[in-house]
């Protein structure tokens, strides 16, 4: 079991376009691209979401082993849903596996699913990696800041979304260095039937479970040595302005969006 390296919820310095973009409108940009990959319909609508996010891409100036270790966790996923389909949509019937039919629809469908789920998965990588956590932060307190008016901790809550961001890759090196340890004692990790997969897991999930806990306390306590009292009367050391180049990044990405749209419609 190999997770070393991941980049989940990582952040990579850059000078590119998309890292000084305004951080409110990159968010704002991921989510009408996840909402419009899931409207649209059609091979053309998703031709022109794929161009857009290949543009956006190139435009980040990532490492290309960067974007192939954030779309790796998810490739078994995209790989049970392309099976999943061929075999239990219905339709016609184009081959036979053994006992199993292959329908044209259900290819049609695998064919339509697998790139939307990259796409998404794309969209929210590209955010983490052009962002920085305290900008993340900001943003997202930005934008729920109407419902301080509610009565609601907004700047609580996208602390916590930024934390948990944060905290994967940590955890994630934590589960490896578990199981490595218990593998060096004789255990015996990922094999046999399910019934003892799951039971040997449980020398891995309390340890981890222990650190979490851990890591959270220790936060905690660091947070509190620094006087730290929620958002109230916070300053921000860098404010945010949108820039004339932020408005057209949002115009060229809702032109994009609605072009999509209008391509599924027609």
């Amino acid at each position: 079991m190999k997770l070393a390296g991941t980049v989940i919820g990582q952040f990579y310095p850059g000078e590119s376009l998309l890292h000084r973009a305004d951080p409110r409108m990159k968010i704002l940009a991921s989510m009408a691209f996840v909402t419009t990959l899931f409207l649209a319909d059609g091979y053309a609508a998703l031709s022109v979401l794929a161009a857009g996010i290949i543009a956006a891409t190139a435009t980040a100036r990532v490492p290309i082993t960067w974007i192939y270790r954030s779309l790796k966790p998810v490739l078994w996923l995209i790989l049970f849903t392309l099976v999943f389909q061929l075999f239990l949509r219905g339709g016609e019937e184009l081959a036979r596996l053994g006992p199993l039919p292959i329908y044209r629809q259900g290819l049609y469908d695998s064919a339509f699913l697998a790139p939307r789920l990259l796409m998404l998965v794309l969209s929210g990588a590209l955010l983490t990696f052009t962002t920085p956590p305290v900008l993340l932060t900001d943003a997202l307190g930005s934008l729920l800041a109407p419902l301080n008016r509610l009565k609601l901790p907004a700047y609580e809550l996208s602390l916590m979304v930024t934390i948990a961001l944060r905290f994967i890759p940590t955890l994630l090196m934590e589960l490896e260095r578990i199981i490595l340890a218990q593998r060096a004692r004789g255990a015996d990790i990922g094999r046999g039937g399910l019934v003892k997969k799951a039971r040997a897991l449980m020398p891995v999930l309390i340890p981890l479970f222990v650190l979490s806990f851990r890591h959270a306390d220790e936060l905690a306590l660091a947070m509190e040595s620094r006087c730290w009292r929620g958002g109230r009367g916070r300053t921000l050391r860098r404010k945010l302005r949108l820039t004339t180049a932020d408005v057209l990044f949002g115009l060229l990405v809702a032109a994009l969006l609605l072009f999509s749209l209008g391509l599924g419609i027609l």
